[in-house]
């Protein structure tokens, strides 16, 4: 069956070019670009007026942080064009090991959504975190012949590059041994240090919060991915690489993203039209966000509308607005005038073998004592939130622990706690932090980047016990509590992570959750649950909080909390 889109104009991302031309496509492939008329194809479409492009990829995405199921997932972003990912499982993996990619891969597959996987390289992030699985360079060698497996995932373990860390070196050796790719996460690494990161072969990264670290990893033979998410938002400081000489080495990624954000503003075309509200090129934008990722992970026959290539193409009412009518997944037609048509299959996350997948939390309740930090004289490390980034300050304050055991709620200073809740080891950091802007009650969440343990921050101990408990009840999710009452919650019963509802479910159950943290005083400039998820993240600059307390990210020691 043949079917011709005859009568739009058609973006050449080979070339830049926007050419009046007919498409035909047949089976899953395009057939040919160009003159063909009614007579060569079964079924022709008339799109006057209309723009072909290729569908988008994102090429680094980890589903899990959207909190939905891949399915679901597929259905929140086809609309918005995008018909591929690049998804690294590294958050599902810390929590179940080799079963949560298992689960990844299983679940993504038969989606009109082509989901490819990088193994995740980091599990833990870090030797100071406690996941609840490890994963070493020996379990990686299978996974890495799978037909929709592309690379080795984000090497956050810079520290470990640079050490020579044999561990590390394993898996980079294992990738390359399969021929695939390796990604990077290296956050203001420069100089000869990048060098060496570089030399070890990884050749991404995600983690540019300035134009000037771009330049030199671009300048170094880096690809770069422009990163517009929920909590991490570079677009406005990158926007100088939407141009020449860098755009040939540039994608556009969401990395984290919630799904009332996808449904309400999109997902790659929304990073698309922001840059075009800022004078860029909607043709440059489209091509750093199709063959540019497709060419980064050595995708074949994907990213670009031409003979040969698989058919995943959009249809856009107008080019610069990004307004998708029609997507069209492998020569078939997966969104019909905005609205996702069924899908021939759905995976069962609920099927006997994913049981654990469910049953992810090993943890004992929790009591207010349990979050009592001893009277100290002295000035204290609390750790500063930067809005926007999921960069941190160090901060350096004298607390009275004899009011509110160093709760501030005046200077927005309130209690941290991370809690270990695989393997019931006990183990609880507990510190401050300043910058979330809570004013009362406490929230609580089970995502927390990458070992996804408990993470709690509240303006008094019984409503962080409370807000901690009710997660643990949950068997994962995210809550706020105020005076002991459950406020909102939004459950995530898969590993913790995800949801078992649909996108519109989640999407306005996290509203409901969102407003109600608005009304405890965190201010609009804060995405509290998606900060707070990456303030225990130990490989992002400056300082974290760890099961076992404070760590310093660049030296990767565990830091006193007073001075």
């Amino acid at each position: 069956m043949k079917t011709l889109l005859k009568n739009g104009s058609v973006v050449n991302v080979f070339t830049g070019e926007v050419r009046r031309e007919n498409v035909l496509i047949g089976d899953n492939t395009i057939i040919g670009v160009g003159d063909y008329t009614d007579s060569d194809a079964d079924i022709v479409r008339d799109i006057t007026g209309c723009t072909v492009t290729p569908g988008f990829i994102d090429g680094h995405i980890h589903i899990e942080s959207t909190m939905l199921a891949p399915v679901e997932f597929a259905k929140a972003v086809l609309p918005h064009g995008t018909t591929a990912v690049v998804a690294d499982p590294h958050e599902i993996a810390n929590v179940c090991g080799t079963k949560g990619i298992d689960f990844m891969l299983a679940m993504s597959e038969g989606l009109p959504l082509s989901v490819f996987i990088n193994i995740p390289s980091c599990v833990p992030a870090m030797p100071l975190d406690e996941s609840g699985a490890e994963i070493l360079a020996a379990d990686m060698t299978e996974y890495f012949k799978h037909p929709r497996v592309t690379g080795l995932a984000e090497m956050m373990n810079y520290p470990g590059v640079l050490a020579g860390d044999k561990t590390v070196f394993d898996k980079i050796a294992a990738a390359k041994a399969a021929g695939k790719v390796i990604d990077g996460h290296a956050p203001l690494l420069s100089g000869h240090d990048l060098d060496k990161y570089i030399t070890a072969g990884i050749s991404s990264d995600h983690e540019c919060t300035s134009a000037e670290e771009a330049y030199e990893r671009i300048r170094k033979g880096q690809w770069v991915m422009i990163r517009e998410g929920t909590a991490s938002r570079n677009l406005d400081a990158l926007l100088p690489l939407i141009g020449e000489p860098y755009r040939h080495r540039c994608l556009l990624v969401t990395d984290d993203r919630h799904p009332a954000d996808i449904i309400r503003d999109g997902h790659i075309d929304h990073i698309i039209r922001r840059a075009v509200r800022a004078g860029k090129s909607a043709v440059t934008c489209i091509q750093m966000a199709t063959l540019n990722a497709a060419q980064c992970f050595g995708i074949k026959n994907m990213g670009a509308v031409a003979p040969g290539y698989r058919a995943d193409l959009l249809i856009l009412d107008d080019l610069d607005s990004v307004s998708v009518r029609d997507v069209y997944c492998a020569g078939r037609p997966a969104v019909i005038g905005g609205v996702c048509q069924p899908f021939d299959h759905e995976p069962d996350c609920h099927s006997p073998e994913w049981k654990t997948i469910f049953d992810s939390f090993d943890l004992d309740p929790l009591t207010a004592g349990d979050f009592h930090i001893d009277t100290k004289d002295g000035e204290c490390r609390i750790i500063g939130v930067i809005p926007g980034q999921v960069l941190t300050d160090e901060l350096v304050m004298k607390l009275d622990l004899t009011v509110n055991n160093g709760i501030d709620v005046g200077k927005d200073v309130l209690k941290l706690a991370v809690v270990e809740r695989h393997k019931n080891t006990g183990h609880r950091g507990i510190g401050y932090i300043k910058g979330i802007g809570l004013k009362r009650g406490a929230i609580a969440a089970s995502v927390s980047h990458d070992s996804h343990n408990l993470i709690v921050i509240g303006t008094n101990d019984a409503d962080i016990a409370a807000a901690a408990n009710r997660v643990r009840e949950l068997k994962g999710g995210s809550v706020a509590v105020a005076d002991g009452e459950v406020l909102a919650e939004l459950p995530l019963p898969i590993a913790g992570l995800m949801s078992d509802m649909d996108a519109h479910t989640v999407a306005e159950l996290n509203r409901k959750l969102n407003e109600a943290v608005r009304a405890l005083g965190v201010p609009d400039n804060i995405s509290p649950f998606m900060n707070m998820a990456f303030v225990s993240l130990t490989v992002i600059p400056k300082i974290k909080m760890s099961t076992h307390g404070l760590v310093d990210v660049a030296t990767q020691q565990l830091l006193p909390l007073w001075c």
